[in-house]
């Protein structure tokens, strides 16, 4: 994502200067009272941003007073402004704007890293590794045309891994494991009765579900169950565990890696042989997926905040949204690089894929005519996932 608004330095003190009286009403309402308006003109007129860092955030108000006006204003700007701005947009206590993640392969070890892309400088930074480092079998001689998935999802502003292939071919994650962008830091969910692999993973509010797939051996149990965790319950002992549901009619879901994708309080799940299925999380039922909605599902599927449906098709490079009206995708745009897409998330207004080639593009569905552009991917390193997160808290510059 390039960063189009960068800020000249001498705009610190006109933006200051919008600013301040926005402060000063905040801070009337907050105190019961206003300084003299000769003092705030006079303040206005002598400032200078060359001494922010030896200053308040806003001369004359207290910093959490200050805090409330900058949040008003977009990060671009106050990254561009000054150090203590740009520091406070990364502060766990300020609201994050949104970064994209992507989950890569390194061939030259064999691990899975975790990196996150920052808008605002336009660079990948690394994040700090889970306790145990992430080796997962990706590619293997039996599979040329194809990688063994590592499954990931975002749920409520964390990035959840979810299954992987171990060395030995038997699965490779027993516990959930959780990445916290706003505490940088990584834990445990709650062991699974059966961990698996091949599986459909998906998220519906703070609800993580995970339904068939295989474990060490093909079960047919395995094949045709659905599991639920809810994250917001984590720190409530008798709910930190996960949840049978409703049972699969039969096991068509378990041989695929399948994104159980969260759209209106349901599961949208559809297998490599275009059979659909929903699953309703609210009533614990599984229903017939719409004839126009599993006939438009031709590659990766990502939800609008689970309330618009975006779906690239991979063959033809079209990008559609689904009707549910009319029960079909209307087609937004085509773009070349959308051939062969493999994955998507989307958040914000905005759609991250990975193509074919391993590039990765960013679209802007909300402009008019929607944008896109490519973001250059770190040398030797192969993208398996994106997600789109609060960005990473930092206060070290």
């Amino acid at each position: 994502m390039s960063n189009n608004n960068k800020t000249p330095p001498i705009l610190s003190s006109q933006i200051c200067t919008h600013l301040l009286p926005l402060a000063f009403k905040l801070y009337h309402s907050y105190m019961g009272k206003s300084l003299n308006p000769s003092k705030r003109q006079k303040l206005i007129a002598h400032y200078d941003h060359r001494h922010l860092q030896e200053q308040p955030l806003i001369p004359g108000l207290p910093d959490h007073v200050a805090e409330l006006c900058l949040s008003r204003v977009h990060p671009s700007l106050l990254y561009s402004v000054c150090r203590s701005w740009r520091r406070l947009i990364y502060c766990p206590f300020f609201p994050p704007f949104r970064s994209f993640y992507a989950l890569f392969f390194s061939s030259s070890d064999n691990e899975i890293q975790l990196l996150s892309f920052d808008p605002m400088s336009s660079r990948w930074e690394t994040v700090p590794p889970p306790p145990n480092p992430l080796r997962l079998l990706v590619h293997h001689p039996s599979f040329l045309c194809r990688n063994l998935p590592v499954q990931s999802i975002s749920v409520s502003g964390n990035l959840v891994l979810l299954a992987g292939t171990a060395p030995n071919f038997n699965p490779a994650i027993s516990r959930p494991l959780i990445f916290s962008p706003l505490s940088c830091s990584w834990s445990l969910g709650p062991p699974m009765a059966t961990p698996r692999r091949w599986c459909a993973a998906g998220a519906s509010g703070p609800t993580v579900y995970v339904a068939s797939g295989i474990g060490s051996n093909f079960s047919t149990d395995v094949a045709r169950s659905l599991e639920k965790w809810d994250l917001w319950e984590e720190d409530e002992m008798d709910d930190f565990r996960w949840k049978k549901m409703r049972q699969l009619k039969d096991g068509r879901f378990s041989t695929d890696a399948i994104d159980a994708v969260g759209w209106r309080q349901k599961l949208c799940m559809v297998n490599v042989a275009k059979q659909g299925t929903l699953y309703d999380v609210t009533n614990d039922i599984w229903e017939q997926m719409p004839e126009g909605m599993v006939g438009g599902w031709r590659g990766p599927v990502a939800a609008m905040d689970e309330e618009v449906l975006y779906a690239v098709d991979e063959d033809k490079g079209l990008l559609t949204r689904y009707n549910q009206d009319s029960d079909n995708w209307e087609v937004i745009m085509e773009v070349e690089n959308l051939r062969g897409a493999c994955q998507m998330a989307a958040a914000g207004g905005r759609l991250c894929v990975i193509c074919g080639d391993g590039e990765i593009l960013v679209i802007d569905v909300v402009a008019a005519p929607p944008k896109f552009w490519t973001v250059q991917r770190p040398a030797e390193l192969e993208p398996l996932a994106v997600h789109i997160l609060p960005r990473l808290s930092r206060l070290d510059f």
